[in-house]
């Protein structure tokens, strides 16, 4: 019986018993980690990742499980979508909080960067900070000057290092605020030139074509690529996808099909591949440690070594066809094999 790991403690409680709950059907079934990964199609890798907790199982791999276990799929999907959403929201708040950690920092770097650093409160000029809610440091109240244009308010920004008996009592804290205020309105008619810019070299691009070229034209304006619009959760497509782990990129489960298949004394041989992802990739199982699998085509290989699960895939290479790949295999009893091209 499989021993499991204990579940992440940051686990949200819907994820943690649809977790407890794969566990046990995989229990009752008495199905080992390798054989429910080659009864399923998706890696002994990913299952070990769905089942202690350290990433969600797809919805093709829960129906899968209920199909390998013979538990009904609607009851186990119910509860998998029960736990899907509970972690979207966990991923919510994570990119919430790392969100708010990067706007904190992005502040304290703004903070620290005038030419005479952060003011100190003192006299009337200490009410131009206030603290932030969470604590982040003191922060420039809204009170920059109102007329900026005005004679009388450039000279106070000058002045305002140097008062003197006509000056306001402020002191150099409301000058160092003017003075950063300054800054970030430069900053920001900089930002709007530089777009106004690039909106108008654009436009000048295309001032010569003859009336309607835009409207012609406007089925080719992105750029023509032969690489199509990818399912969310695979990352990779043909020669992006060499090299990679097949499972990490989203291209095993639902989107991979045998192409192949031999056996190599008692191991069975197989060619793995993937439309999605235009690439193929070689898997062993029912082998021994030490056993060795390979996957060539096109000039291509890529190679995989049996541990002590008694399978192994390899990386991927791309194929324009599933025909165009061969597995092949080497065994520790010095067997060899390969699959057929077709």
């Amino acid at each position: 019986m499989p021993r499991w790991k204990a579940l992440p403690e940051e686990l949200d409680p819907q994820v943690r018993e649809f977790a407890g709950q794969l566990r046990r059907l995989v229990d009752r079934s008495g199905l080992s980690i390798a054989a429910l990964s080659d009864r399923t199609g998706y890696s002994k890798t990913s299952w070990e990742r769905f089942l202690n907790g350290r990433l969600l199982a797809p919805k093709g791999a829960i129906v899968a499980l209920a199909e390998v276990t013979g538990t009904n799929p609607i009851h186990l999907t119910t509860m998998w979508e029960l736990a899907e959403r509970a972690w979207s929201r966990a991923e919510m708040r994570h990119d919430m909080t790392m969100e708010a950690i990067r706007i904190s920092q992005a502040r304290a770097a703004l903070g620290e960067s005038g030419p005479n650093g952060p003011a100190a409160p003192s006299g009337r000029g200490a009410g131009l900070t206030t603290a932030l809610p969470g604590g982040d440091g003191p922060r420039e109240r809204p009170r920059v000057p109102t007329q900026p244009s005005s004679g009388s308010g450039r000279a106070a920004g000058r002045r305002s290092d140097t008062p003197h008996a006509g000056a306001p009592s402020g002191g150099p804290g409301r000058g160092r605020g003017r003075g950063r205020a300054a800054v970030f309105v430069a900053g920001l008619v900089g930002a709007l030139l530089v777009i106004a810019a690039a909106v108008l070299l654009t436009d000048l691009g295309g001032a010569g074509d003859e009336p309607g070229a835009d409207v012609a034209k406007s089925p080719s304006a992105a750029p023509e690529t032969s690489e199509p619009a990818l399912p969310v959760g695979v990352k990779c497509f043909g020669p992006d996808c060499t090299g990679q782990d097949p499972e990490s990129m989203g291209c095993g489960g639902q989107f991979a099909t045998t192409a192949s298949r031999t056996t190599v004394g008692t191991a069975l041989v197989e060619v793995r591949y993937s439309s999605t992802c235009g690439a193929a990739w070689a898997r062993i199982t029912q082998a021994t440690p030490g056993d060795k699998v390979r996957i060539s085509a096109g000039g291509e290989s890529g190679d995989g070594l049996v541990n002590a699960d008694k399978d192994a895939y390899t990386p991927m290479v791309a194929v324009a066809a599933e025909s165009e790949a061969k597995a092949c295999a080497t065994l520790m009893t010095g067997d060899e094999g390969c699959t057929t091209e077709q």
